[in-house]
């Protein structure tokens, strides 16, 4: 007798709708199963039939870590197209090949890290390759594009899941994990929150990974905006993935918890859904977690609210409905579409910086390609293996021929001789030499171990000659005759062993410190000198007592004599310089200048010195700062993927027409910059929006091989939009896209207001003579600022610039319109006080947590003095009295205009902790509506003020 077929259960049902099932599912599992679904790398349950689940597979511009796959352009560089459309694509061809790669290798997962909508206030940022744009609009334009090409059309089924990186208030790696971003709440509100609003907003977002660093002095793993904010945005279940190791660093570097279990406890309440945290193994995170439970700090109900999202996630991709997923099949892999869009993308992203005519190149010129990144192919951390490879030179050949191209890299060539007199050595190597880093895929490629099956470094007679390469900082990597890195494995040995530069700590860097008549060679990597052993090179063993050698540096060619000489005899000269991503700015490590390393400006002056028409052609993951008077012509283009090379080749020639145009300001000079810790771009005057200085090159700025003109301008207000619409016409000689950007400013602010703030753009292509006409319907929110003196957007009344143009500085039509908004209203501080982080206008004083869990108080830098000032107070009929909120210790002094006497408040005594806050009160007397001025002296935290009449 044939037993009875099991029914199946709810969870199973395709019918029912995603809540219901989840409801069944989270019904049936156990306690413990719940609990150990809160790690990255989630267990199978077999009873049920559930498979292993892991949060995060990282696929920035491309699928990264997992081996070979198509690699586009940086993510600096696809927001450098103003491309919605090209960037959606693009995030639909990684999707594609995240479901093929899937397919062979289970180790690939389907919640995919990636964008980073982190904006790039600040060009020092070692990440700056990661983001899109220092302007909140845009990037929330390119991240919104990306996701939904990443997430696919179906309405139910999701190809991959996107969780947005790094909430909030993320700029800086120097101490990433224990710094605070001081965050105003205009700043807040008008900047950080509204790159990630914009795109959650738009649907196609799975979640958010919280940053390493405080924010207001709360770490972002347990910070209330995650409920108050993000979750308020949707009603989707996002699910929110901590960046790895970050939960433990709540109690090991940040310090603001005793332990571990109440650490994890108040990241879960706070809305952390995923820990990722000692790598692959949970029982660390389970183990916090059922210690939080025990001791009460945490629910079951706590634990399923975000076991809910988890399983929210994976119905949408289709883990529980293998039948009925559409993108189960639909992988695609190095498709010839893939590659033409890599190449396509990587045209668009190259931005015309400067032209005096000799762009583009004429067909017959004899072009000599110089620079250290003229034969590169550069991968940052966030790339997959390359699987095609074009570099500059290589396009360049291609598209003029070799005997038309001359190239001398510029590197300089030295032997390093040893204090007994001979050379280092790089013996012969077998052919298993040329194996590429990472083309095997890992899950962590920080893990990923030097090469120790190569002979190391000896010493002989002769030597071998090394290319040298100072790539700032006095960081250099030397390199072996056959394009092999000079590098370190675990056992200490050096070797030329590396295909480049690469890894979580570079083994391929080193310094050169003079010491006696030489110079030590110091591995970067370990901080170790490098020492001669009898049974090879290597660097010295800290506690082995070996002797550091000294070497002398024989130079027996300069890369700009190289330079030089093949620059004279050419028509043109392309220099092409710019950084190796693993070096001198990336992740864990923010640049200290603008300038471009030195030895790249040696090269550059060499070519300017032997042939006044050279072009600097910069491949990079940032801004420099440079001279571009004497260059004939400029560009700049992010690291461009597989197809860089061919794509610079084809602009330079001008089979394309440069449309790409940058997505952050380029400074003239590092003394335009802020320190790298002030996240008050308003107050600092910071960014595009509020820089009061001559840029370098403007936001927005690109060059094109044609010319356009604007005309038409129309502006009518209806329906609680701005309508406005204009004509571009083409009036160059050939077929070319323009990127039109529509900006606007406050008239008449009653607070400081953008200088100019983007609201839509538009790049289309024109053949010669076309003319279409371009139409944006701007909501009347989008003109509105975040009141702190009432705590809510308001849009004020009064004139406002529309200004249309070819970037924030090249404005070609101006018009103007009155909007009816809200009338400026005095503060009214009678009846509720003044919260201290609703300032006007700071100097000296940072913001920090109130509580743990919630709240905002000020306090000055340091202990020492600070000033805030809070505009247009109504004292009604006067005040008799204030009562300040402050914990610490130290004085608060109020000051009103008009010859109103101050009143010194001081905590004599300190409070018991940082949170522990009392009432101050003092006579204070003051009428009308007046500025008030509050000063702080010492470590005193300021949360409140309150008058009474």
């Amino acid at each position: 007798m044939t037993a009875p077929t099991p029914p199946t259960p709810p969870f199973r049902d395709p019918q029912l709708p995603f809540a219901k099932r989840i409801d069944d599912l989270l019904s049936r599992l156990t306690p413990q199963e719940k609990v150990s679904f809160l790690h990255q790398y989630a267990p199978a349950v077999e009873r049920l039939g559930i498979a292993a689940f892991r949060t995060g597979q990282e696929a920035l511009h491309g699928v990264a870590w997992m081996g070979p796959a198509t690699v586009f352009p940086q993510a600096v560089g696809l927001a450098a197209t103003w491309d919605t459309d090209l960037v959606r694509r693009v995030g639909e061809a990684v999707s594609r090949e995240v479901r093929a790669m899937r397919a062979r290798d289970e180790r690939v997962g389907l919640n995919v890290w990636s964008p980073t909508v982190n904006l790039l206030r600040h060009p020092l940022w070692g990440r700056n390759e990661e983001g899109y744009s220092e302007d909140p609009k845009l990037t929330s334009a390119i991240a919104t594009a990306y996701t939904r090409g990443l997430r696919g059309d179906h309405p139910t089924y999701w190809r991959t899941a996107p969780v947005l990186k790094h909430w909030l208030a993320h700029n800086n790696e120097t101490g990433r994990d224990v710094t605070s971003s001081s965050v105003r709440p205009r700043v807040l509100h008008e900047y950080d929150l509204r790159a990630f609003r914009e795109t959650v907003q738009a649907g196609a977002v799975a979640g958010v990974m919280p940053a390493y660093n405080l924010v207001n002095g709360r770490p972002n793993h347990v910070s209330p905006y995650l409920r108050e904010h993000l979750r308020a945005w949707t009603d989707d279940e996002l699910l929110v993935c901590s960046d790895a190791g970050a939960p433990s660093n709540l109690v090991d570097s940040e310090h603001y918890f005793d332990t571990h279990e109440e650490a994890t406890a108040a990241a879960l309440v706070a809305g952390v859904d995923s820990f990722t945290d000692h790598g692959t193994d949970g029982s660390t995170i389970v183990a916090r977690v059922g210690g939080a439970l025990e001791r009460g700090l945490l629910t079951e109900a706590d634990v399923d609210a975000a076991v809910r999202r988890q399983l929210s996630v994976r119905f949408r991709l289709g883990e529980f409905d293998p039948h009925h997923d559409p993108h189960a099949e639909a992988g695609a892999f190095d498709t010839p579409a893939h590659r033409a869009l890599a190449q396509e993308a990587a045209e668009r992203a190259v931005v015309l910086l400067r032209n005096d005519g000799v762009l583009p190149l004429a067909a017959d010129a004899r072009i000599a390609v110089v620079g250290l990144l003229a034969d590169e192919c550069k991968l940052d951390w966030y790339s997959g293996t390359l699987i095609h490879r074009s570099t500059p030179l290589e396009g360049l050949y291609e598209r003029f021929g070799p005997e038309r191209v001359e190239f001398a890299e510029g590197v300089d060539r030295v032997l390093l001789r040893t204090s007994a007199g001979t050379f280092l050595k790089v013996p012969e190597a077998p052919e298993a030499a040329a194996a590429v880093r990472g083309a095997e895929g890992a899950l962590d490629p920080a893990l990923l171990a030097g090469r120790t099956d190569l002979p190391p470094l000896t010493t002989d007679a002769v030597g071998t000659e090394l290319a040298l390469v100072e790539w700032g900082e006095g960081v250099l990597t030397l390199r072996a005759p056959d394009g092999r890195y000079l590098s370190v494995a675990e056992d200490g040995r050096l070797r030329a062993s590396a295909d480049q530069p690469g890894g979580w700590i570079v083994q391929e860097t080193f310094r050169l410190e003079p010491h006696g008549n030489g110079h030590l060679l110091l591995h970067v990597g370990t901080g170790r000198p490098v020492c001669v052993a009898a049974d090879g090179v290597q660097v010295a063993e800290a506690d082995a007592g070996a002797e550091p050698e000294v070497f002398e540096l024989v130079l027996v060619e300069r890369g700009e004599d190289a330079v030089a000489r093949v620059a004279a005899g050419a028509d043109v000269v392309v220099v092409v310089a710019g950084n190796d991503p693993h070096i001198n700015g990336r992740e864990t490590e923010d640049r200290t200048t603008l300038r471009l390393p030195a030895h790249q400006e040696r090269l550059l002056a060499a070519s300017r010195a032997a042939n006044r028409r050279t072009v600097l052609a910069l491949v990079s993951a940032y801004p420099y700062a440079f001279e571009p008077g004497p260059l004939s012509a400029a560009l700049w283009t992010a690291h461009g993927g597989q197809a860089a090379g061919a794509a610079l080749a084809r602009v330079l020639a001008g089979d394309v027409s440069p449309a790409g145009r940058l997505p952050q300001t380029w400074y003239a000079d590092d003394a335009d910059l802020p320190d790298l810790l002030d996240y008050d771009v308003i107050g600092a005057r910071q960014t595009y929006l509020y820089f009061e200085g001559d840029p370098l090159f403007p936001f927005g700025h690109g060059l094109s091989y044609a010319s356009f003109s604007y005309a038409d301008l129309a502006v009518r207000v209806e329906g609680g939009s701005v309508h406005v619409a204009f004509t571009v016409a083409n009036t160059g000689a050939v077929s070319a896209d323009e990127v039109a950007q529509l900006y606007t400013r406050a008239v008449e602010p009653s607070v400081v207001r953008p200088r100019r703030e983007l609201l839509g753009h538009r790049r289309v292509r024109l053949a010669p003579g076309e003319r279409t006409e371009l139409s944006f319907e701007v909501p009347l929110s989008a003109f509105a600022f975040w009141d702190v003196a009432h705590g809510r957007w308001r849009l004020e009344s009064g004139p406002y610039d529309l200004l249309a143009g070819a970037s924030s500085a090249d404005v070609r039509l101006r018009g103007s319109v009155v909007l009816e908004g809200e009338p400026s209203v005095p503060r009214q501080v009678l009846e509720c006080g003044l919260a201290a982080v609703d300032f006007d206008e700071q100097s000296g004083c940072e913001i920090v947590d109130r509580a743990k869990t919630s709240g905002d108080a000020v306090t000055p830098v340091g202990g020492g003095t600070g000033e805030l000032v809070f505009r247009t107070c109504d004292f009604g009929t006067g005040t008799t009295g204030v009562k300040v909120t402050v914990a610490g210790q130290g004085t608060v002094e109020l000051w009103s205009d008009g010859g109103v006497a101050p009143a010194l408040l001081t905590l004599g005594t300190p409070t018991a902790g940082p949170y522990d806050h009392v009432d101050i009160e003092a006579d204070f007397a003051a009428d009308g509506v007046r500025d008030l001025h509050i000063g702080l002296r010492g470590p005193l935290r300021l949360a409140h003020v309150g008058f009474s009449g």
